[in-house]
């Protein structure tokens, strides 16, 4: 099947009348073409259409088509042949699609138009339209927590692994430059290693005709956020750039539930291009390119008491004010990805990729103000610069079975320097001066690498089997590796039912980019000593998955599903923020464990649709077994005999949303979230109250004689300005309170050119 866009207004005579549609060709091998109507859904009738006869086992055409017009009877016999048209092949889709399987997981997805119909757009974070998807949580910073794991998280583009960088505040992904985006979650087949507790692929915009958009979006926040997107195809050459800029003044969360937050100012750019070379027709080569740069003021919370010993060391008045410290952080993230496809035989497809990432952040604090309050004033500088291979392969073996071949291999080296400012200690009070410790520490030569074998085998026309193993190892601080199997199943219950469900072995090594390697003997005398040296180094997660589930298609317009899941593992993988710097830092619990159920709804018919979700989720670990001087006794001792629920834990999550386009055109859109609360207090042995947040958006596309195509958008952000604590400073790793924004009201309008 072949899909072009082809707008047909710009073709047909103005005193033709017709009802102007966008239409996409479809075709099969050989077989009469058709044209569908985007809009509707109806497929006009293919003898209105006529084109030459083509052989479609080559994978590019320039066709001459002509089109009838059937809106009009008495236009029947007339016929207007279009431009010639370029026809990128449904084989090089194929080839891609067949190294990305989704048997035996659970598969959420995002097309174009699910992004279109959230309250913001394509101006929407990336991290806000994954929460839309069942058991996502949201946390502070941007963080995302996928059903009850920590992180976690594998992007994928155009089936390409994203190598790893550092996380921070800004969202280094683009909304923009997706044209679909699926979230892949449950027991999922051995292609997938290391990251596995949600692998987000993004398929990029793609069949690019002339021209581009501009766009001019916000509001509350002094928030002002252009940007541009652009793309073409010229022979085999095909390109696409996206381009944006934001700054506001709430750039990370408000420790307080004021709107106004104070020293929040933030200023990001992001860039990204997709280009495309067809060397003939089985063989196709690809780059991928990213940047991004953000810098942000670190929030202060004001009304805290300064440490009346370190203003008389420091020698400073006592009404020293937590309201004027000026910590700032910034963040970088580079990234690139040459990809050749194709296929070297009928039934051998290929896709080899290098790929490249440069990522870094930098913590600079204001020393005075950090003395004063924290008795520690620490400059972070992390980079990670990391290169690797990936290559998928798929053989198709029969009609019945594909196998799936590939390996993944990176090398990262990291930089990690901390300069601290501290005071000495002597005969247990401070004293002066101050003094500085450098801890520098890099890391280089860290590799991962992992390969698979797998066979999606047909069985019948009802069941579909996927069975493999991967083998995954890691050298960095601690050098590990683990076989792992994989086996699972979709079985065809009824045209309208269907059932999956499988076993997964996971390894998943820790962020070597985030590994503490603090030299502790330095800080010994100093107020930046530890109550413990102990330090037991960060050991790779080792988790067995279970998964399975249901769907149904009730009606024509609606589906239904449900999917559990229930996860056991050893040295599971956690991270908290240990100190002022905004910086998380992995440990191990010794033993963990995660279960829960999912339900979703989607319904769509002709102008209206809509979706719900609702999770089911407990996460919970037991006895800290590394980075142990992170934490104090009291809750060594409780975690080592208790199961306690993670922080990042939050028992019931619910997302909801729909749109409906009026008769004038007009886009009503809006949406919802329900969270439970995260876990607070000693131990998280609590939670934070439970919140709901709505978001209503609309929309209208204008054509203006003297301006064009353009869209117009109103929207607003936490419509009855619920004020919620998604962190409250208590907990596990948890280190200072994070409210969620308040009402925003923003304005936008995009321009095609």
């Amino acid at each position: 099947m072949i899909k072009l866009p082809l707008k047909l207004q710009s073709w047909l005579p103005a005193s033709h009348a017709y009802k102007p549609i966008l239409l996409s060709i479809i075709t099969a091998l050989s077989s009469p073409m058709s044209l569908a109507d985007e809009t509707n859904h109806v497929a006009l009738p293919s003898e209105l259409v006529t084109i030459n006869t083509i052989n479609l086992d080559t994978d590019q055409h320039i066709l001459p088509v002509k089109v009838l017009i059937s809106d009009d009877q008495s236009l029947q016999n007339e016929s207007i042949e279009l431009p010639a048209i370029q026809v990128t092949g449904e084989r090089f889709k194929q080839s891609r699609s067949s190294v990305s399987s989704k048997t035996g997981g659970s598969a959420y997805q995002f097309d174009s138009n699910d992004i279109k119909n959230l309250p913001s757009g394509e101006n929407t974070p990336l991290n806000e339209v994954l929460l839309q998807a069942p058991g996502v949580v949201n946390d502070s910073y941007g963080q995302l927590h996928v059903r009850g794991d920590h992180a976690n998280t594998q992007y994928r583009i155009n089936d390409i692994v994203l190598p790893e960088g550092l996380s921070g505040f800004g969202q280094a992904l683009d909304t923009r430059f997706a044209h679909n985006i699926n979230l892949l979650t449950g027991a999922l087949p051995a292609e997938y290693g290391f990251r596995t507790s949600g692998v987000v692929e993004i398929t990029t915009k793609g069949n690019y005709n002339e021209g581009g958009n501009i766009d001019l979006y916000g509001g509350s926040n002094n928030t002002y956020n252009p940007s541009i997107q652009f793309g073409g195809t010229d022979g085999n050459f095909s390109y696409y750039v996206n381009g944006s800029y934001l700054t506001n003044n709430l750039g990370i969360e408000n420790p307080t539930s004021s709107i106004n937050s104070n020293h929040d100012n933030t200023k990001q750019e992001k860039g990204f291009v997709f280009l495309n070379y067809f060397i003939d027709n089985s063989t196709s080569l690809s780059f991928i390119g990213g940047t991004y740069s953000g810098k942000f003021q670190i929030p202060n919370n004001p009304g805290q008491t300064p440490n009346t010993d370190n203003l008389t060391t420091l020698d400073l008045p006592r009404g020293y004010n937590s309201s004027t410290l000026n910590d700032q952080q910034s963040e970088t993230s580079r990234f690139g990805v040459l990809a050749l496809q194709g296929s070297l035989t009928e039934k051998l497809d290929y896709q080899l990729a290098l790929f490249t990432r440069y990522s870094s952040f930098q913590y600079v604090p204001d020393v005075v103000g950090n003395l004063v309050f924290n008795s520690e004033a620490s400059d972070i500088f992390r980079s990670s610069f990391s290169t690797g291979l990936q290559v998928d392969s798929s053989y198709h073996l029969n009609d019945a079975n594909i196998v799936k071949f590939g390996l993944l291999g990176s090398v990262e080296n990291i930089q990690s320097n901390n300069t601290s400012s501290v005071f000495p200690i002597s005969s247990g009070s401070i004293s002066s001066p101050v003094v500085n410790i450098v801890d520098n520490n890099p890391k280089n030569g860290n590799t991962l690498m992992g390969i698979y074998l797998q066979d999606a085998w047909k069985v019948n026309n009802k069941l579909t089997v996927n069975y493999g193993a991967r083998f995954d190892a890691v050298d960095a601080f601690i050098s590990e590796h683990q076989l792992s199997p994989r086996v699972g199943l979709v079985y065809k219950v009824t045209d309208q039912t269907t059932f999956h469900t499988g076993y997964a072995r996971y390894f998943t090594p820790p962020p070597t980019e985030l590994v503490s390697s603090s030299t502790l003997a330095l800080f010994q005398g100093t107020t930046g000593q530890t109550t413990s040296l102990l330090n037991s180094p960060v050991k790779s997660e080792r988790g067995d998955y279970l998964d399975t589930g249901l769907s149904h298609q009730l009606t024509p317009a609606l589906s239904l599903g449900i999917d559990t899941y229930y996860k056991k593992t050893k040295n599971t993988v956690d991270e908290g923020q240990f100190g002022p710097a905004l910086l998380l830092t992995p440990f191990n619990y010794g033993e963990g464990r995660i279960y829960g159920v999912e339900l979703t709804a989607n319904y769509k018919l002709d102008n209206f649709s809509t979706y719900a979700n609702f999770a089911r989720n407990i996460s919970q670990a037991k006895d800290i077994v590394s980075g142990q001087y992170l934490f104090n006794q009291a809750t060594l001792n409780y975690a080592a005999n208790n199961w306690i629920n993670v922080d990042h834990a939050q028992s019931l999550t619910i997302s909801s949303g729909g749109s409906y386009v009026l008769p004038d055109g007009i886009r009503l859109k809006g949406d919802l979230i329900f969270a439970s609360g995260l876990r607070n207090g000693f131990a998280n042995t609590t939670s934070l109250p439970s919140y709901t947040v709505f978001n209503l958006g609309a929309s209208q596309k204008l054509k203006m004689p003297s301006f064009g195509d353009a869209e117009v958008r109103l929207v607003i952000n936490n419509l009855f300005d619920r004020i919620y604590e998604i962190r409250d400073g208590t907990g596990i790793g948890v280190f200072a309170p994070q409210y969620g924004p308040r009402r925003g009201l923003f304005i936008g309008l995009s321009k095609s050119f």
